[in-house]
């Protein structure tokens, strides 16, 4: 393969320059040159309006993926209770294979597990497929890894789901790389696209200062993991579904791993993935004693405190209430943000809440452009204020 320049063509515009990714041109005599590090991507050729770029590189075909059917969701559970993105990404499901004319499926893996296929048949799956073994008790990655490999050289799907979760976030890759597909992590958004009627997968990228838009063309199933609290669960009323056993051979010694203890940390705080408000800070709050002031309202409207990637690194609260990019997904029905400027990180992690009321002094502030309510003012002055009505009004 090889791209190549027709001086006599070349007008020196610089078009193709700033359409190269990869700095594989340069200008020499107001002629463009190809270096060795072109990866022949094509780019350049589109954009040269006088035709001066020539390439031999044959455009891929996209293969006949017409027997690939199904919009499957990897259910996850933990101790015989499904986790909750596992209902969030089944909601999305039925949307996605609504537009594909597809069924949509749930995978559920684990041991005496099968209570919990009604309730995803209820949350929209149309067909179970369990997995029961007792080496399939607790999460192994290649226990697995190997269940869901069978099952997806078996039955083909066109999509399948996980949740980015620590489960997830480590299955997944293990599971694209044994069937040779890609994977696209964290996403916080999923979509048909209207005319090829693939999955475009979007994700906070370059540190989360743009959007980018994955489309997997050349294989399937087509996989991404999905942010928990992004996706919004919904139960489905009278929907029905059959449950597929599948038959699991596995023998421990092969699996290469046991679980010797399992510890949970207790917390008496509120989950923010459960919380219905959130009163969130960030560095406007200013320090500790700022976010003693969140905490304030937080309890008045029973809700739970979080903050920005800043209020962490400043040691003002602690890095399981980080909601952003590099946080947490949340979406709870009321969303307080003080002092913070709304950054696409941060914006990534809560711009679906229902409602969103922002408190900040600079009127210019990103998080107006997403909030239902703004304030502007001074959060210390504010914050007093709203706590004092609300306890005056509680009083009555």
């Amino acid at each position: 393969m090889s791209v190549w320049v027709e001086t006599d063509l070349c007008n020196g515009c610089k078009r193709c320059l700033k359409a190269c990714p990869y700095g594989a041109l340069e200008f020499r005599d107001e002629k463009a040159s190809v270096l060795d590090r072109c990866t022949f991507c094509g780019a350049c050729l589109s954009v040269c309006k006088q035709g001066a770029l020539h390439s031999d590189i044959e455009p891929r075909e996209v293969p006949d993926f017409s027997d690939r059917k199904g919009v499957w969701v990897f259910a996850e559970q933990r101790g015989g209770k499904l986790s909750p993105v596992t209902l969030e990404l089944l909601g999305k499901a039925r949307r996605l294979a609504g537009e594909l004319g597809q069924e949509v499926c749930a995978v559920l893996p684990g041991d005496r597990v099968s209570h919990l296929c009604d309730e995803l048949i209820r949350y929209g799956a149309q067909t179970v497929f369990l997995a029961e073994h007792e080496c399939l008790r607790d999460y192994r990655t290649i226990a697995y890894t190997d269940v869901l490999e069978k099952l997806i050289v078996e039955y083909r799907p066109n999509i399948l789901l996980l949740g980015a979760t620590h489960t997830g976030r480590d299955l997944a890759p293990r599971i694209s790389r044994r069937i040779g597909v890609g994977l696209t992590a964290d996403c916080t958004e999923l979509s048909i696209d209207p005319e090829e009627k693939i999955l475009l997968q979007t994700r906070p990228a370059f540190g989360g200062n743009v959007m980018a838009t994955i489309a997997g063309r050349y294989a399937r199933p087509q996989m991404a993991t999905v942010r928990p609290g992004v996706m919004e669960a919904c139960e489905l009323v009278g929907n029905r579904g059959q449950v597929i056993e599948t038959p699991v051979s596995i023998r421990e010694e092969t699996i290469g791993t046991r679980v010797l203890e399992r510890v949970v940390e207790k917390k008496d705080a509120v989950k923010l993935g459960e919380a219905k408000a959130i009163v969130a800070g960030g560095r406007g709050v200013g320090d500790v004693e700022g976010f003693s002031l969140l905490k304030e309202l937080a309890v008045l409207v029973n809700g739970a405190v979080a903050g920005t990637r800043v209020a962490v690194e400043e040691g003002w609260i602690t890095p399981d209430l980080q909601v952003g990019q590099t946080g947490q997904s949340v979406r709870p029905e009321l969303y307080i943000a003080c002092g913070i400027s709304g950054a696409i990180q941060h914006r990534a992690g809560m711009a679906d809440s229902r409602y969103i009321v922002a408190i900040n002094k600079d009127p210019r502030a990103p998080i107006f452009q997403v909030a239902d309510w703004g304030i502007v003012g001074d959060l210390r002055e504010v914050v007093p204020e709203i706590i004092a009505q609300l306890k005056a009004g509680g009083s009555r």
